[in-house]
């Protein structure tokens, strides 16, 4: 059915191509703003009972199979309908949800969960330590082709059964006792495990809806979850309505419906927040410096780090000098200038605000290294280098990137890089099946302990995109996660950390994130987080905007 909104939104894609094709500053979208005053018939998507909260997400989400999910459009959605067994209280740190306390063994390699006997299904059904016994088999199960499986692989026989090695799934580590007892038995003691039950590919799954639906459980008319809100519909490439679980076991939230809306540009984002059209939106950095002062206005830095990774296997990118002088020929020290976000220039991979981050580690800017590192590789002053692609999923904020770094090795190494751009879902394919030379990624916290960054480069990970494989970096990184001293701790981190950016400069750090948010003044419960995690549960809206 077609709406207001629907209908701003058409008007605002023509005249977003049409300034774009003029001007490329503020003044797009103040252009946009003046067409959108004249517009009387724009006066939004009408819900007249409730609270309705209306946001922006950047891309249509890939999947809502929390098992296959592996990106933060998806992650905000699924934070909403879903609970796991823990959850994070404002410390970051975890704290009970679906399971009422865990005990952990003296040997620190058993943990067990107590659940919950007052949560449901939103068809009625109790949750179950069955089902998180089932969602975790059906992680690790080779058959689902999970990216995040890597996740569970401290789990005993975890990472075996992923593998092949094993077919028994009876064998891996992870066990319902009672409908309300969950025993995880673990390789090794891991200190952070309780952190990692916080997180979505750990949260339970119902096997009979999987089994019966198939490919369409997570359609809005088969799934079943049990968070605070229930996916009520999905127009796909438009929107995901989300409203409020009468029966969630913390109390029904305050908001009753969700209205996350598919607005690919943070022009187009902007306007309809400035148009009343949206309650929230993160802002496009050609906008930061005109709002930086104004009352709505927040930033946080994030504990998210963006990179360009490097096919290690695609000549010339085959040879680490190679990598290492596209490495040390980007200066970092520009992009706060260019993205206006106040983010963070890091050339290490830990982030900081997270314990490991050492910003002397990495391979810093210094054009005089990489010209001779280049011309070490049969190269000199760029003669003879192949055409390259570097490949980025589209937005503004990774074109201006992706931008800077073409001028950045044609100034320093005399080289020509191609962009190429792809809307997210062909983006993520491309990386799964051929990743091209050079392609930009970020990594947002899944869980906030090094481990989470580290791992996501060993051997095997499901989100290596890298190619890359060094058995120093795979034992160091397993090491790390059982090192109680941080001092010896820190010290294992930095030498991984000189492996993956430095000597092998399998991948090139950018900088750390923030977050740069425009909240209307009567969404009340809002909380920002370093994770990036959009918990809608406690947010309310003070008056009816759309009134």
């Amino acid at each position: 059915m077609s709406t207001n909104l629907e209908t701003c939104y058409s008007f605002l894609l023509m005249m977003n191509l049409h300034t774009r094709l003029k001007d490329t500053g503020l003044h797009k979208f103040l252009l946009i703003g003046l067409f959108f005053s004249l517009v009387a018939s724009c006066s939004g998507e009408k819900i007249d009972n409730g609270q309705v909260f209306r946001m922006g997400i950047s891309n249509e989400p890939p999947t809502l199979d929390w098992s296959l999910a592996t990106d933060s459009v998806s992650f905000d959605i699924l934070t909403n309908i879903m609970e796991g067994l823990t959850q994070y209280d404002s410390n970051m740190e975890p704290v009970p949800a679906i399971a009422k306390r865990w005990e952990i063994s003296k040997n620190g390699k058993t943990i067990t969960y107590y659940l919950r006997d007052d949560v449901f299904w939103t068809d009625g059904q109790p949750v179950t330590a069955h089902d998180f016994e089932y969602s975790w088999k059906r992680l690790l199960n080779p058959a689902t082709a999970a990216q995040y499986a890597y996740f569970l692989f401290d789990v005993e026989n975890a990472q075996e059964f992923n593998s092949g090695k094993i077919y028994d799934p009876s064998k891996v580590g992870v066990s319902a006792k009672t409908d309300h007892i969950l025993e995880v038995s673990l390789k090794k003691p891991v200190v952070y495990f309780p952190s990692i039950t916080t997180f979505m590919v750990t949260f339970p799954q119902r096997k009979d809806i999987v089994e019966k639906f198939g490919d369409h459980w997570t359609d809005p008319e088969n799934i079943v979850t049990n968070g605070p809100f229930k996916l009520s519909d999905w127009e796909h490439e438009y929107k995901l309505i989300l409203t409020a679980n009468e029966n969630f076991y913390e109390g029904r939230p305050y908001l009753d419906t969700v209205l996350a809306y598919v607005v690919r540009e943070k022009t187009t984002a902007l306007t309809l927040y400035e148009t009343g059209e949206l309650d929230m939106v993160e802002l496009p950095p050609v906008a930061i410096p005109h709002f930086k002062n104004h009352e709505e206005y927040e930033n946080l830095p994030q504990l998210r780090g963006y990179y360009y990774g490097i096919n290690v296997l695609k000549p010339p990118f085959d040879n680490p000098l190679v990598r290492r002088a596209f490495a040390h020929s980007v200066d970092r020290s520009r992009l706060p200038l260019l993205l206006k976000g106040e983010e963070i220039p890091s050339s290490s991979w830990i982030p900081k605000g997270m314990f490991g981050y050492n910003p002397d580690i990495g391979a810093k800017f210094n054009p005089a290294v990489g010209k001779k590192l280049l011309a070490k590789a049969g190269y000199p002053k760029g003669k003879g280098f192949p055409e390259i692609i570097a490949m980025y999923n589209t937005n503004d904020t990774n074109r201006l990137i992706g931008e800077f770094l073409q001028a950045q090795w044609k100034e320093h190494l005399n080289v020509d890089i191609q962009l190429e751009s792809q809307e997210w879902k062909v983006f993520l394919n491309r990386l799964q099946v051929d990743p091209p030379q050079i392609f930009r990624l970020g990594w947002g916290a899944d869980f906030p302990d090094p481990d989470n960054f580290m791992n996501l480069f060993i051997s095997s990970s499901g989100n290596n995109r890298l190619r890359w494989s060094n058995s120093r970096y795979d034992k160091l990184v397993a090491s790390g996660a059982t090192l109680v001293d941080p001092e010896k701790r820190q010290q294992v981190y930095d030498e991984a950390q000189r492996i993956l950016t430095e000597i092998d400069a399998a991948m090139i750090p950018l900088f750390v994130a923030t977050q740069n948010l425009l909240i209307k003044p009567y969404v009340k419960g809002f909380e920002m987080n370093p994770m990036e995690l959009m918990y809608l549960k406690k947010v309310s809206i003070a008056t009816n905007p759309t009134a």
